[in-house]
């Protein structure tokens, strides 16, 4: 018997590669067309369209594409039994920028194009100026959830605000209900790298970008799907931002961590236009006890500017 599934085994294989021999065209079926194959001697198994197993080449095979690692479908729900929220300590930011650079590089977003962008504030005229790193709310009453007419922008149960650029259809509704300014238009064909623009689009990741299509801070749900912290808080020398989760009672900036509730209330935290209703999930430290003189980030920007 095991003669016989042998025989019949290798009947296929030599039926399979026949097939391939007396068709009009030299090309084989397994590879992409501009390859050479050089056979590899590794065997796969593989099940045949008549439920046999069959074995070829692994040389044979063509890639198989680079699929995202959760599903979009997966995405949209988010990471069960988290609210993550995020923490910007006002006092620490000197504008060194490399929140935004650790940001555009991890989402390959070019510097027009900023997720992250940080502003020169003062609050009365006779106050000090400081700086303020902005970042997509993540609200739980997102307003741009509720004007999207393709379900495009949507809230998981984590409490994170992700874009599916897959259904994004570039109305930017949600741009004009955003009251924080967040988001950014996708005007032009982003430059990537090639084995990046060839990915399948993950809402996780918000790679890769398209033209015609809305971005924004995501909160990095891929790191923290892994246990790691958003490239913006893991970049930026200063600990300014915090990251955890609020059912947990903790945030971290990797070196420090505090319970969330201790450190809003002992440190005055507060939301930006809370009386909107819009519930952020983003909250800032008052830029009491500065480390930095606003000063020092000014000159960094027109450094930057003077090379730009």
């Amino acid at each position: 018997m095991e003669k016989k599934d042998t025989s019949r085994r290798d009947f296929l294989i030599t039926g399979l590669l026949a097939s391939v021999a007396v068709g009009c065209s030299d090309k084989n079926p397994f590879v992409a067309d501009d390859q050479q194959v050089t056979l590899s001697g590794e065997k796969v198994k593989l099940l045949s369209a008549d439920g046999e197993i069959i074995e070829i080449d692994k040389a044979l095979l063509k890639p198989v594409p680079d699929l995202p690692q959760v599903s979009n479908s997966e995405a949209r729900k988010g990471i069960a039994g988290k609210k993550f929220v995020m923490v910007i300590d006002l006092s620490r930011c000197k504008n060194l920028k490399k929140c935004q650079q650790a940001c555009n590089h991890a989402h390959f977003v070019e510097d027009a194009q900023n997720w992250i962008k940080i502003h020169p504030m003062q609050d009365a005229e006779h106050s000090a100026p400081y700086w303020q790193p902005t970042t997509c709310m993540h609200c739980d009453e997102p307003p741009c959830v509720k004007v999207c007419p393709v379900d495009a922008t949507f809230k998981r149960q984590d409490g994170i605000v992700l874009i599916d650029s897959d259904r994004c259809v570039g109305c930017r509704f949600c741009m004009a209900a955003c009251p924080y300014s967040t988001r950014v238009f996708n005007w032009e064909k982003p430059e990537l790298p090639i084995e990046i623009e060839k990915k399948h689009y993950s809402c996780e990741t918000s790679i890769p970008q398209k033209k015609g299509t809305v971005g924004k801070c995501d909160f990095c749900p891929d790191m923290a799907r892994k246990g790691e912290l958003p490239h913006c808080v893991s970049a930026c020398p200063n600990g300014v931002f915090f990251f955890g989760d609020m059912y947990e009672d903790s945030v971290t900036n990797g070196p420090e961590t505090f319970r969330f509730s201790d450190l809003i209330r002992d440190k005055a935290g507060y939301r930006l236009m809370e009386d909107l209703g819009t519930k952020p999930s983003v909250y800032y430290l008052p830029p009491v006890n500065r480390n930095f003189k606003f000063e020092d980030g000014l000159k960094i920007e027109e450094e930057a500017k003077s090379k730009s």
